[in-house]
């Protein structure tokens, strides 16, 4: 290893070769140990279609964070990785490339041989995103990764649904379901992403069924609909229909009589009060139509298009066919007006087709009886949301919940284990394929062809990846899971699922806190997309600046629960906060190693020191501390104080940035500035002081930094000296060592409020210099006024603010008294601070300047009189600029008194 790091910050020489040290050496292996606590985090398993992108990033990073922390706190900490099949999504991409390839469709392959191709895409291109998530340091176990289509996860799958049979939970009916009819698959609710947009509302005019029967006009939306008619719904409370209750209608051009219901779906106030009930392709029509017990007519085929019952219309797409339906009835004279309106419009969240409600025979979940533990567990507080804000979105969505359609007319997935005997018809539910039917005998079994929503399995995913159904040691120690860190966006599809199944399964919800946070977004704030083109790839962002201020960048721009947007600005932030970072330990490590790469003497905390810088200690006794010293070692014990609390409520972005600014500010900016002369001086006892105390602080905001940006802390690190100790497992490794520990010892109240007073004194010195155009080399003095308390601090802290502000000389006083008039002040804490003005300036520039000024601003006072003494503008110009002009000069005249001012005062000086 080389003595010292390398001149230049650049984390393409060490990020893969310290991921793949820490793999090989087992650290992020979590094992079960009964005498450490359990930390748990199962990680949202990525498609295996899917490729790392900034959500991906944002989702991984703040989990790593929070695995890393929680490792170094002393926990057996499982990360537990994994994928997920991704039944559409996977589907389509291998039926695409079987047609790209072979020119052929799935059903042309069969069913065994398409899932044969199916697993050979699985292996190739299954196992990227995890590879990716290498990239970006994700710390999770490995050797327990995942995939939800595994063997024990399928075992998981088959024994929940046969649980949920057997208890009456899940049925097989016909009823209205969400399809898609680009994917050929039905969809859960929480599957359809409802979006407003643009469109029409056609008024159809309905003519009586008998003669001096009142026409109905109804409105409509979706006029290819009107196929399915078997209904015109008032509300009994709308007297406008009173008397048409019970009669009919024709349906126009169909020639089909249907009749008028009363029922409360109808909203008065909305159309014409009047609604057109089609129970086959309408959720809420579906349900007036089941409470009249009416007709459901489909009209509309499962590829969108229009069936026989749309008569002429029929092997038209929908679309297609409402613009020629629309056209007809018009000419026909049924239509009656048309409306623009903003409509609620329900798109697949995969492809985005509008989706189409339509009647079939699927799987269900019964979801009443399961959503109440789920709700249960968010009230009782075993379940926590943060922020606690979307704990009434999922309360909302559980006590609204309908039932759950789990069937998925696809081959890629779990298949229903559900068996249908051809001699008898009895249905059988196995978690065991059955040879023969048990209530005939019969062989003639046929399984069903459908696999189950991909969201069921992955409901499982906390404990079916820790050994369920089967009583593991890892169930039993790691179950119930920490955390959930999870989008908003998937709060339902998965976060809902998961704490009812958990409940169901194990008695008790999966996880402690749901962490949500919200969507990475372009710098525009919109959501990144294909579509937009402007999405940003993390592994391009990685090889360009490191995966490190990748990682800072995502962490510190977050408040949970809410959106961030990335600019490339920040990341560059990030890093050069890095690159800050590594040119002070350089200059550490360079100024604690002799010519041969030895390390230096430093000071012992204790007589039983090993000779190198204590991870942690409470005892300074032993060694000479100066001011500053103390005022390091305080600042550091606050810092591990805010940074472990805030962790602890999941304020990542807070700690992220309080440990910034200890580097940065603190210790870069103020602690190696003070001492960095210590290291060359003559007094070796002090010397070996400087050292320990420079090593300590750099260790311990390591250790802070290391869940943040894990590879620059474990490089840094191992050019350090410490002790086997240090780190568990005595390996050394800095993703081993013990998180840092608060503590009285190592609070220096005193020598914290000098140095604090000093550093302010500086900063205010160093603008006045500033303001003036002083330059930083030149030798100044400076008069302090304070009083009490304030004066001592402030005294006590003089050789600091006489070094570092570059003043020759300090007078301390009570009151102004004696203080130039025209010294440059500034106030701070309990204490004004006075430059002479003479020692700012060079007054023959000075006068120059405020000579040049003098004439310009007399210029413009002339300008102004001699405008505001000419009648014709004064009688001619608007009133408001005749005003703007006064106020001009009067402006001009009150610079031109003090600039005159401030020229007599330099005149003087100079003895002019």
């Amino acid at each position: 290893m080389e003595k010292n790091l390398a001149k230049t910050y650049d984390p393409k020489d060490f990020e893969d070769r310290i991921y793949k040290m820490w793999e090989e050496n087992g650290s992020f292996r979590a094992e079960v140990d009964p005498d450490r606590k359990p930390f748990t985090i199962v990680m949202p398993p990525p498609n295996i279609t899917g490729q790392l992108h900034m959500g991906h990033a944002l989702d991984q990073t703040l989990q790593d964070v929070l695995i890393r922390w929680k490792r170094m706190q002393g926990y057996s900490a499982l990360w537990l990785p994994g994928s997920d099949h991704a039944s559409i999504a996977t589907e389509v991409k291998v039926v695409n490339k079987i047609r790209e390839e072979e020119g052929l469709e799935k059903e042309d392959l069969g069913r065994e041989e398409f899932l044969r191709r199916a697993w050979a895409w699985k292996e190739e291109y299954g196992g990227r995103i995890t590879r990716q998530c290498r990239k970006l340091g994700d710390s999770c176990d490995w050797s327990r990764e995942r995939f939800t289509m595994d063997e024990g996860c399928s075992k998981a799958v088959r024994t929940f649904f046969v649980r949920l049979y057997k208890k009456g939970l899940i049925y097989r009916g016909n009823r209205l379901i969400n399809w898609c009819p680009s994917c050929g698959t039905s969809l859960s609710d929480a599957e359809v992403e409802h979006e407003d947009k643009n469109g029409l509302y056609w008024y159809f005019r309905y003519p009586a069924a008998e003669k001096g029967g009142r026409d109905m006009v109804v409105a409509t939306s979706r006029p290819e609909t009107m196929f399915g008619d078997v209904a015109i719904a008032v509300s009994p409370e709308d007297e406008r229909y009173a008397d048409m209750i019970g009669q009919k209608v024709i349906l126009p051009l169909v020639g089909r009589e249907i009749p008028i219901i009363a029922d409360p779906y109808p909203d008065p106030e909305k159309g014409t009060g009047a609604v057109k009930i089609t129970p086959a392709h309408d959720p809420n029509d579906f349900e007036v139509g089941q409470r009249h017990d009416l007709e459901i007519i489909s009209c509309i085929n499962p590829d969108a298009t229009m069936n026989e019952n749309a008569g002429k219309y029929a092997g038209m797409d929908r679309y297609e066919c409402r613009k020629q339906w629309v056209a007809d009835l018009e000419e026909a004279g049924y239509l009656v007006k048309t409306d623009n309106m903003v409509i609620p419009v329900g798109e697949c969240y995969r492809c985005h087709t509008v989706i189409e409600p339509m009647l079939s025979d699927q799987w269900f979940v019964k979801m009443e009886e399961l959503a109440k533990p789920a709700i249960e567990a968010a009230e009782s507080g075993k379940l926590k949301h943060v922020p606690e804000r979307f704990q009434k979105t999922y309360l909302r969505w559980l006590r609204e919940i309908r039932d759950w359609c789990i069937s998925r007319q696809l081959w890629w997935g779990h298949r229903i284990p559900a068996w249908y005997c051809d001699d008898c018809g009895e249905i059988i539910v196995s978690e065991t394929d059955p040879d023969v039917c048990p209530k005939c005998g019969g062989r003639h079994l046929r399984q069903d062809e459908d696999v189950l929503d991909t969201w069921f399995s992955s409901a499982l995913w906390p404990f079916s990846t820790l050994g369920w159904p089967e009583k593991t040691p890892e169930l039993d120690y790691f179950y119930p899971t920490n955390v959930l860190v999870t989008g908003y966006d998937i709060i339902f599809f998965w976060i809902v699922r998961m704490v009812f199944s958990g409940c169901e399964a194990m008695g008790e919800p999966p996880f402690e806190y749901v962490y949500v946070h919200g969507l990475v977004r372009d710098a525009q704030g919109r959501k990144m997309s294909k579509s937009l083109g402007n999405g940003i790839d993390p592994l391009e962002e990685i090889d360009k600046y490191g995966a490190d201020a990748l990682r800072f960048m995502l962490i510190t721009g977050i408040t949970p629960g809410n959106d961030m947007r990335y600019q490339d600005e920040r990341i560059i932030a990030a890093r050069n906060f890095a690159n800050k970072l590594w040119n002070a330990a350089r200059f550490l490590i360079m100024n604690i190693q002799d010519e041969d790469g030895e390390m230096l003497p430093m000071a012992k905390c204790c007589s039983e020191c090993c000779g190198m810088a204590c991870a942690d200690t409470d005892n300074f006794s032993c060694i000479a501390l100066r001011d500053e010293d103390k005022w390091m070692i305080s600042r550091i014990n606050d810092a591990v104080r805010y940074v472990t609390d805030t962790m602890e409520k999941f304020d990542l972005a807070l700690a992220g940035q309080r440990v910034y600014d200890l580097i940065w500010n603190e210790y870069c900016d103020w602690y190696i500035e003070i001492i960095k002369k210590r290291f060359w001086s003559d007094d070796e006892e002090d010397k070996k002081t400087a050292r320990f105390v420079a090593i300590y602080a750099m260790k311990n905001m390591l250790k802070l930094l290391h869940p943040f940006m894990p590879f620059i802390t474990e490089e840094i690190w191992s050019y350090l000296p410490h002790s086997e100790e240090e780190s568990r497992g005595g390996n050394g490794y800095l993703i081993s060592a013990a998180w840092p520990t608060a503590g009285e010892g190592k609070h220096f109240a005193a020598e914290e409020a000098i140095l604090n007073t000093a550093m302010e004194a500086i900063t205010a010195i160093r603008n006045i210099r500033g303001e003036a155009g002083a330059p930083p080399s030149r030798k100044l003095t400076a008069v302090i006024v304070a009083q009490g308390e304030d004066l001592s601090r402030i005294r006590e802290g003089e050789r600091y603010i006489r070094e570092l502000a570059n003043l020759t000389e300090i007078a301390f006083a009570e009151t102004k008294d004696g203080v130039p008039e025209d010294a440059m002040s500034a106030v701070i804490a309990g204490a004004q601070i006075f430059i002479p003005l003479e020692e700012l300036v060079d007054l023959d520039a000075e006068l120059e300047r405020l000579t040049k000024e003098k004439q310009r601003l007399t210029k413009e006072v002339e300008r102004a009189e001699k405008k505001l003494s000419n009648p014709g503008f004064v009688a001619k110009a608007p009133e408001k600029v005749v005003e703007e002009e006064k106020t001009k000069k009067a402006r001009y005249e009150e610079m031109l008194e003090k600039v005159s001012q401030q020229l007599a005062n330099v005149e003087k000086k100079a003895g002019k």
